[in-house]
């Protein structure tokens, strides 16, 4: 007995043990063919590439210290006044067209009328430049004749205060906006020379810019080219793992289509671990009741015969009585074997049938048999991924971005060496034109000092209550002061003027052409047209032969930061789909692939002795007739009931004699006693293999069954792999090519977007002409014409301060007159004569 469950310990444990390991076998297969399929599938889908790197480029321009906003704000709004119209580009065109010719009657009358507004102010100009020195000359001689108030002497009158006062404020207020002027042309001359200075250092910048982003073209091309080792070192590692990554494949499709038929025998082998282990139940339950009745059964046979010699000593009183039911009503020793069961059990758990199946075998030889027999694919494959690399390479050679870089380069290259060597030169001449303007500036705020003084000291020195004749050394200082205002007034106006005509012509005229044109869009169709520029090409420049690049397409483009080859439309001139065309060298590997022939070994899901093994387990299996075992069972542990036969020997005791009365209640006690042992010790036991054998019984009815299932999925699952194997072997074949076509085909479509869309972004180009627009317009034509502005300002308010000033210093001079009657002529009449009535006048 205790062999018995020995061995049906051991084939239990051994069964659970294969079967644990047949699943740890086919989880590993799983995540395996799992991974396999991660590993090249989502290595083509997700192949990283990279991001193209864009250049960092300088700070943005230095903006002069000095501004003037408002006054800017005047300057345009004058010149728009004066310019209304827009840039007349037929005209300039046709002039363009020319080349030297003498212009058409008709050309001129339209260029005239385009500068009508320029011309009439310069017209206004040259009559103020000549009028007023002309009326200053014509003043000094006047005055010198005593003419134009040059006569010393003042009629005093009640409203001399009022008038002294209005002219005092009008004087004051003229000398204000002139200071106000002045001032302005000083800022604007200063702010001109800081944008010279400044011009240099941004345009510096903005060549370096350029500079920075056309070196980048060259290895932002490089990268796209040299990104091609991805898919190509992908595809290599693929090629070099092919055994893995193929056999791997292949291992786990053909696992896919076994997986009914090893599930389904790993349900049976664990239907018949579950078996064994219920048989090993019964059978050391078995020997457990058959032990604990040898221990029991001397007992009740003592008991039986105590209780019979007490029952006849008790005589008629006890007749009724009977011990026949102090026995066990079973022999648990007659309970069926079930070691033949085992023993099938064990033989089929033992012999390790999940871990020789041929299946597995083969499914773990796929990956080095696909290695070895696709060496000669892996060797032309490669060779081919050389002629691929090969091609990219050349393409880099191909692009004609290239050319564009290295023609633009050296544009920029030559501007950079101009500006470095104009520079000296222009700063020097600047330094000059810095003091010729503050010393006209200089001549303006010399008028100002004048009729500032003549404001300070004549009042200063005035006194209503003095005659003209007596006026003071201070207030006579005060109008000489107004009249040295003046007399300067005269002396530089027209030199003003002719700075201010000069200036006006050409900063204007400038901005207008230039400045107003680029904010409207005009100057670039301007530049559109072809031939305009004496020796300048766009096409030529960028190498387009078709001619159908604009200037303005290529600035509102890159002001968006669009790439290069969809600015310049290179897609006309270079076929990416031609240039990247590497079809012939896949269409070659995939020749290559149609010849290999993967041949793995017939599939057998069980051999003949693995059936065989298996259905002699599912006969020799079946449980022995239990029927009368378990009828014993049911039955209870003894023959009779214990506690009732206690029970009856303690209703005998009262009318028993007194010598047997002890007896009976003492074998009564020992009966109740013996009971509960009895039903603590085999009730359990009694329970468990009444259960077992019922559930043996259950289980030993349906192992035939899952038996017969079980071999007919092999069955199947063989005939479909040896019907199905080859095409499986090619569709996990071409679908392994497809993901090694598909790293090139990711490549390829990357390289076209990241060529059209991200290499060579021109937004530098943009922001290079916005820059030099800026540095133009914003810095050295705004400044230039605030300058001319507002020394223009000061010239006209010149004018009414010569009269103003004149005017106010009467007040102020001493007079050699003190007053004067002047003769009158009294006309009487036709009957009278004429006579003449001198005045008296009061002399020094």
């Amino acid at each position: 007995m205790a062999g018995s469950q020995a061995v049906a310990g051991t084939g239990w444990g051994d069964a659970f043990a294969s079967a644990e390991l047949f699943s740890h076998w086919a989880e590993t297969e799983r995540s395996r063919a799992l991974a396999v399929r991660r590993s090249t599938a989502g290595r083509g889908a997700t192949m990283e590439l990279g991001n193209i790197s864009q250049p960092v480029y300088g700070p943005g321009l230095e903006e002069p210290s000095s501004s003037t906003p408002g006054l800017v704000r005047m300057v345009h709004g004058f010149l728009r006044l004066v310019q209304p119209h827009g840039l007349p580009l037929e005209l300039i065109a046709d002039l363009a067209q020319t080349q030297g010719e003498v212009a058409t009657d008709e050309q001129k009358e339209e260029l005239l009328r385009y500068e009508l507004g320029f011309l009439v102010c310069v017209a206004i100009g040259l009559l103020f430049a000549v009028a007023v020195p002309l009326a200053g000359c014509c003043f000094c001689c006047c005055r010198c004749c005593g003419r134009c108030g040059g006569r010393m002497s003042q009629k005093r009158s009640g409203r001399m205060r009022s008038r002294r006062r209005v002219l005092y404020g009008a004087v004051l207020l003229v000398s204000a906006l002139l200071l106000a002027g002045d001032v302005c042309a000083f800022i604007s001359n200063i702010r001109f020379s800081q944008s010279v200075s400044s011009t240099f250092p941004n345009i510096n910048s903005t060549v370096h810019d350029l500079r920075s982003y056309l070196l980048s073209i060259p290895q932002q091309v490089s990268f796209v080219i040299d990104s091609s080792n991805v898919p190509l070192g992908n595809t290599n590692d693929s090629l070099l793992n092919i055994g893995p990554l193929l056999g791997g494949r292949i291992a786990s499709s053909i696992r896919n289509n076994t997986d009914e038929a090893l599930g389904s025998l790993q349900s049976l082998l664990g239907a018949m671990e579950t078996l064994a282990s219920t048989f090993g139940t019964i059978n050391s339950t078995r020997w457990r009741l058959e032990k604990l009745q040898g221990t029991y059964d001397g007992q009740l046979g003592t008991l039986r015969a105590r209780i019979e010699s007490t029952l006849q000593r008790c005589g008629q009183p006890c007749s009724t009585a009977s011990s026949n039911g102090v026995a066990f009503v079973a022999n648990y020793s007659t309970v069926p074997g079930v070691e033949r069961q085992l023993e099938a059990l064990r033989d089929v758990l033992d012999s390790g049938i999940e871990g020789d199946l041929e299946v597995i075998s083969v499914l773990e030889q796929a990956p080095r048999k696909v290695q070895e027999q696709s060496q000669d694919v892996v060797t032309r494959t490669q060779e081919q991924l050389g002629y691929i690399r090969q091609e990219i390479r050349s393409m880099q050679d191909q692009l004609p971005l290239q050319n564009m870089e290295e023609r633009a380069g050296n544009l920029v290259n030559q501007t950079g060496a101009v500006l470095r060597d104009s520079q000296k030169t222009v700063t020097d001449l600047d330094s000059v034109r810095w003091s010729v303007c503050a010393l006209l500036c200089c001549m303006v705020l010399l008028v100002v000092l004048c009729n500032t003084c003549g404001l300070l000291l004549g009042p200063l020195g005035h006194k209503e209550s003095t005659l003209p004749t007596q006026r003071g050394c201070l207030s006579n200082t005060g109008g000489n002061f107004f009249m040295a205002g003046a007399g300067f007034s005269f002396i530089f106006s027209w030199l003003l003027m002719l700075l201010v005509l000069l200036t006006f012509f050409l900063g204007g005229n400038i901005y207008m052409l230039v400045c107003e044109s680029w904010r409207s869009q005009q100057l670039f169709q301007l530049v559109d047209t072809p031939g305009l520029i004496p020796g300048f090409n766009l096409s030529e420049v960028l190498g387009d032969e078709s001619g159908t690049v604009t200037f303005s397409q290529i600035y509102r483009q890159c002001q968006q930061d669009a790439a290069l080859w969809q600015t310049l439309r290179l897609d006309q001139r270079v076929s990416l789909d031609e240039l990247l065309n590497i079809s012939q060298y896949t269409g070659e590997i995939s020749a290559t692939f149609q010849k290999l022939n993967i041949t793995l070994t017939p599939i057998s899901v069980l051999n003949e002795s693995q059936r065989e093994l298996l259905l002699n387990a599912c006969r020799d299996a079946q449980p022995p007739n239990f029927t009368h075992t378990l009828q014993q069972l049911d039955q209870g542990i003894t023959v009779g009931s214990l506690q009732e036969l206690a029970t009856e020997l303690e209703q005998l005791v009262d009318n028993a004699g007194a010598d047997v009365q002890v007896d009976l209640m003492a074998d009564a006690a020992e009966l109740r006693e013996l009971d509960r042992e009895l039903k603590s010790n085999f009730s359990g036991p009694l329970k468990t293999l009444k259960e077992n054998i019922q559930l043996v019984q259950s289980q030993a009815a349906q192992l035939e069954a899952q038996t017969k299932s079980t071999l007919d999925k092999a069955n199947a699952t063989e005939e479909f792999l040896g019907r199905e194997m080859g095409n499986i072997i090619k569709k996990e074949m071409w679908a392994f090519l497809e993901e090694l076509l598909n790293f090139f085909e990711t490549y390829i479509t990357w390289a076209k977007s990241s060529l059209r869309m991200d290499v060579a972004r021109c937004k530098p180009i943009a922001q290079s002409l916005d820059n030099v627009e800026a540095i133009a317009c914003d810095h050295i034509l705004d400044s230039m014409n605030t300058f001319w502005f507002s020394l223009g300002w000061c010239t006209v308010f010149l004018l009414p301060s010569i009269i103003l000033a004149v005017r106010l210093a009467k007040f102020y001079r001493r007079m050699d007159i003190d007053d004067d009657y002047r003769k009158e002529a009294v006309e009487i009449g036709p009957a009278f004569n004429l006579y003449k009535i001198p005045r008296p006048a009061t002399r020094h």
